[in-house]
């Protein structure tokens, strides 16, 4: 990875109050800088690029891990229960990465105007993946970061180089699962419509059937397409939806225990803090009351 981002990356976080996560003038470039290894997150991940100019981090998305460092970037195509970590920073080599979301809208308008367009597929695409960021790609990073440092000229120059990062994804050693992903109709992009329609209603019991009418194919290829794209069978990418949002409820809106697992979809009060405790690694209450400790001591 270009020394050259990296260095416009400190300039930029050194100059910013408060801590990381540095949101930016750029909607959707967010910038996180850790001078230490930190504890692993469980997060709801949205499209995204994730580049790593200094440092090293690992993400999980169902039963996969993904380990990526300077120079490599991790895609996110789908929007996903994930859980991952700094895992190399230090106060002399923190660790520098850039978050920028991905329109699929604009991924989908490049593909449509290259001389010979990707034609949808039934092959299963991955929804998650890692990718050498070098090159091209690297000198459109550092592009976006200088732009930071001229706010006047985001709205014009940002879209430019936003369609030339999604031309070198698309024409790149991964452009065939970055197209699947991104063009209208394909299984693929069926399938995120199913996984838009449980997102929206996942406290409500799933009907595999119901999903896999949205997207146009039998339960089985349904089944096999999700799992390809999230590394999570649609109940599990519901119940991890289901624990982040009780999660979620206890911490921002002081929800109690029983309250949070009926409002996400929970008959059971028993099997919420069971299935609670496996996933975040304590009971629901303990977890509630140890965050909100930290919250305190951070805030101090």
């Amino acid at each position: 990875m270009s020394d050259q981002l990296t260095d416009a990356i400190l300039r930029y976080t050194e100059r910013q109050s408060g801590e990381s996560l540095f949101m930016t003038p750029i909607d959707t470039l967010a910038i996180l800088r850790s001078d230490h290894p930190k504890p692993p997150i469980h997060r709801l991940s949205v499209p995204a690029i994730c580049i790593v100019a200094q440092g090293a981090k690992w993400a999980k998305f169902g039963d996969k891990r993904f380990e990526y460092r300077a120079g490599e970037a991790l895609v996110v195509g789908i929007e996903a229960p994930s859980f991952g970590r700094v895992v190399e920073a230090s106060p002399g080599e923190p660790c520098l990465v850039l978050a920028i979301g991905l329109d699929l809208a604009i991924m989908r308008s490049v593909a449509e105007g290259l001389e010979a367009p990707p034609k949808p597929s039934s092959d299963i695409c991955r929804g998650v993946f890692v990718t050498d960021f070098q090159g091209p790609l690297a000198d459109c990073a550092l592009r976006l970061v200088q732009l930071l440092d001229r706010p006047k000229a985001i709205a014009a120059l940002y879209p430019i180089i936003m369609r030339e990062m999604c031309y070198w994804l698309l024409t790149g050693p991964h452009g065939d699962d970055i197209a699947r992903m991104s063009l209208a109709n394909s299984p693929s992009d069926r399938v995120m419509s199913a996984m838009s329609h449980l997102r929206q209603r996942f406290s409500e019991p799933v009907r595999i059937e119901a999903l896999a009418a949205i997207a146009q194919m039998s339960a089985s290829a349904f089944h096999r397409q999700f799992k390809a794209l999230t590394s999570l069978t649609p109940l599990q990418y519901q119940k991890q939806l289901r624990l982040l949002e009780a999660r979620r409820l206890m911490m921002s809106e002081a929800v109690n225990v029983e309250t949070a697992a009926f409002d996400v979809g929970y008959e059971s009060p028993s099997q919420f803090s069971r299935e609670y405790s496996r996933m975040f690694g304590m009971a629901p209450k303990r977890d509630a009351r140890h965050r909100k400790a930290a919250f305190v001591f951070a805030e101090n």
